[in-house]
């Protein structure tokens, strides 16, 4: 299976989770999921009052410089990890 294979499939695992995972652990997946598929942050930090807008992109910020291919694989095990598998 190639890397954009096991991001595919770690994305659908994620959602048949029996709990949410921890906020941390959302902010985490959210941001290597930005940075595989994106790349390095891009746009203006939200403002103040969106406090769910800049943790994300607080979050994502974090991992400005990794590569899409280490993102990915980063995704894929923390997945891994979450759904016991």
């Amino acid at each position: 299976m190639t890397l954009a294979e096991r991001f595919e499939d770690a994305q659908r695992r994620v959602k048949t989770l029996s709990s949410p995972p921890s906020t941390d652990t959302l902010l985490e997946l959210y941001a290597l999921y930005k940075q595989g598929t994106v790349g390095d942050v891009q746009g203006k930090r939200p403002g103040m009052f969106d406090l769910k807008g800049r943790a994300k992109f607080d979050a994502w910020e974090k991992r400005s410089g990794t590569s899409k291919d280490a993102a990915m694989e980063a995704y894929v095990a923390l997945v891994d990890r979450l759904v016991g598998g």
